[in-house]
């Protein structure tokens, strides 16, 4: 019983055995297997990359010489042509030579095989181009194809193999010459074999007698593991192109089984370490994004200044609370509508269209644009709007982002600032006319004591019975004279004083000047100042204010009255002058005195708000000035006379012309 017990047990422990072992065999042939296999398979890969290598070069080697047969085929056509000469030839003949260092030689022969060009004669024994001696062919074939020839040795200092290939040149059916190119079998191989398949590989041109006619081997001999040949078939010639590659066959690893369980022992190693430090790193980079992002949110949410995005479409894809605040819209409600958008003013869509289609074509201002923004309560905004592209992680523009400034309290901040200076300009003129006030009085005396006088003098003379027809006549022409001047004195006054609105209109500023003359006439008379005015005739029109100019013209005029106070009474001139500058096509006003001119510490404050060199002054004259004639998009200046005194200018664009403030 116990043998027959033994005799079923002992299988049983066999196959547990057997199994492991039959693992382990299959385990070990698989690892030496599998080395054989990668061997073959790399020497396979080797032995076809050389095949495919090898045709390669047969090709680039072959395309270059039908390219030169072309090429010569060329200048044969012009030479059957008569279009080239000799010395023509022969210099097509050098550039192709020059160009292609595998050519030995070119010669052209005529019809009788007589030498008409080679280029042997010019060309110097050096850099391996040893001159060839004389070769003359036998009766050539007549039939169009290239024909090359077997091989000869050179005997020269390399004893290199040469290979001659003649191009018939054709004309009627009649062979008129031919063109003889000369090869150097191993230039052949130096200049259009390339130094990466030299380098891997030994090449050879040998005959059919393998004859070795041309050899390169810039990486060393090769080992005879992977070899290939192929016939190399020439017009009337075949030829063998050898290639012997320098490697050897790829070798097993010793110990490859320890090696292996080493390296992936390693391996594994590693990537725990690898995969260790690379989930500290996620982590610590998502606890930064994490940071990045809600510091990020904070500052868009804290902002006053409006952020929008929006894709390719226009669609908006993200708007911040301060863009919500602006419009009155909640984000959830506009987020993804494409336009027209509900904060967009009626009155003004198609504005909102022709600034969209801008947008899609990429042509929207980098300076920003100003526009109007409708609220949710229905209230007009007026908004400050920047575009910029809105670049993805893959530098490829994904939408525009926009950033909305809401400039309602600036808008109202420069109305106030509109007001107050028309309160200021007010104010001058009034107390410009608080100066005029005493000189209008005195001069109006004249006109009315002269009306006087001539009205007591008719009376008179109707009171003593002498009716002297044209002496009264003359009394009554002087009496009405009299009234026109104080009468106009009277308007330009009230013009001048009366409030309004700035009104620009076309405007003759010859007429501006002989409307602001009388009172400018009565400073002057006051203080004893001759009168000069000039204006050149026919000067274009420009679009301004008219009283704001009359008053920069009457300030400017009484403070070149003012300056010449000290001045001798013989040398106090005013001259008041108007031309075009052609370059700039604005007219020129000139306000020119011979006062004490203006210091240089004086110059430099000049049109500072409240600072004046006068006693009583309230140093907003010149300010004033210069902001009316910004105001018209002109320039307010000045600089010293060469007589003595100082000359101030203001320029106002002419009618039509765009002016620097549009």
């Amino acid at each position: 019983m116990k043998s027959i017990q033994r005799s079923q047990s002992w299988p049983n422990q066999k196959w547990r055995w057997i199994i492991p072992i039959l693992l382990l065999l299959l385990f070990l042939s698989t690892l030496i297997w599998l080395p054989w296999q990668a061997q073959r398979m790399e020497a396979n890969e080797r032995q076809e990359q050389l095949i495919a290598d090898s045709l390669w070069v047969e090709q680039a080697i072959q395309f270059q010489l039908n390219r030169n047969d072309e090429v010569l085929r060329q200048v044969g056509n012009e030479i059957k042509s008569a279009k080239l000469q000799k010395d023509a030839v022969l210099e097509r003949f050098r550039t192709i030579l020059k160009n292609n260092r595998e050519i030995q030689r070119i010669a052209w022969y005529d019809a009788s095989n007589k030498l008409l060009v080679d280029t042997r004669e010019v060309i110097p024994a050096t850099n391996d181009r040893v001159p060839l001696p004389k070769f003359e062919f036998g009766e050539l074939d007549v039939s169009e194809e290239t024909v090359c020839m077997k091989p000869v040795l050179e005997i020269n200092a390399k004893n290199a193999y040469l290979m001659h290939c003649q191009i018939p040149l054709i004309k009627d059916d009649h062979r008129v010459g031919s063109i003889m190119i000369s090869y150097r079998m191993n230039a052949i191989l130096e200049e259009l074999v390339p130094w990466w398949f030299a380098q891997d590989n030994q090449i050879t041109i040998t005959d059919i007698d393998d004859r070795i006619l041309a050899e390169r081997s810039a990486g060393g001999s090769g080992k005879n593991v992977y070899t290939h040949s192929r016939a190399w078939e020439l017009p009337s010639l075949t030829l063998v192109l050898r290639t012997n590659s320098i490697k050897t066959e790829p070798k097993l690893l010793s110990n490859l089984l320890v090696l292996s369980v080493i390296l992936l022992s390693i391996g594994l190693i590693w990537s725990l370490l690898a995969l260790w430090r690379d989930i500290n790193r996620r982590l610590a980079a998502e606890g930064a994004l994490r940071k990045q992002v809600t510091f990020r949110a904070a500052m868009e949410n804290s902002l006053v200044t409006g952020l929008r995005a929006r894709d390719m479409e226009g669609r908006l894809t993200y708007v911040n609370p301060a863009f919500c605040r602006m419009v009155g819209f909640p984000a959830e409600e506009i987020i993804g509508k494409v336009p027209p958008m509900p904060y967009w003013a009626p009155e003004a869509i198609e504005e909102y269209q022709q600034r969209f289609t801008q947008l899609l074509a990429g042509t929207v201002p980098s300076e920003g644009f100003e526009t109007t923004y409708q609220h949710a309560s229905g209230e007009r905004i007026p908004v400050l709007i920047y575009e910029s592209a809105l670049i993805d992680e893959q530098g490829k523009q994904a939408g525009w982002m926009s950033s909305i400034l809401d400039i309602s309290e600036l808008r109202r901040a420069q109305e106030l600032t509109r007001q107050q200076e028309e309160k200021l300009h007010t104010s001058a003129k009034l107390a410009t006319m608080g100066e005029i006030a005493s000189m209008l009085a005195h001069e109006l005396n004249q006109p009315l004591a002269a009306i006087s006088s001539y009205t007591t003098g008719a009376v008179n003379l109707l009171q003593a019975g002498m009716i002297d027809r044209s002496l009264f006549q003359s009394a009554l022409e002087k009496v009405n004279a009299q009234a026109q001047r104080a009468g106009q004195i009277i308007r330009s006054v009230h013009e001048f004083v009366k409030k309004r609105e700035a009104a620009r209109e076309p405007l003759q500023i010859a007429d501006l000047i002989q409307s602001a003359m009388p009172l400018v006439e009565l400073q002057a008379q006051a203080s004893h100042v001759a009168l000069q005015w000039k204006v050149r005739p026919k000067l274009p029109l420009v679009l301004a204010d008219r009283v704001l100019l009359e008053q920069v013209l009457l300030n400017l005029t009484r403070n070149a009255i003012e300056a010449m106070q000290t001045t001798a009474p013989e040398k106090r001139i005013l001259r008041v002058e108007a031309a075009l500058d052609e370059g700039s096509q604005q007219v020129i006003v000139s306000v020119t005195d011979r006062g004490h001119g203006i210091p240089a510490e004086v110059a430099e404050k000049l049109f500072s708000p409240f600072f004046t060199t006068k006693s009583a002054g309230m140093g907003m004259g010149l300010n004033i000035c210069r902001t009316a004639i910004e105001f018209h998009g002109g320039k307010l200046s000045h600089h010293e006379n060469p007589a003595g005194g100082t000359i101030f200018q203001f320029a106002i664009p002419i009618q039509d012309y765009p002016s620097a403030s549009s």
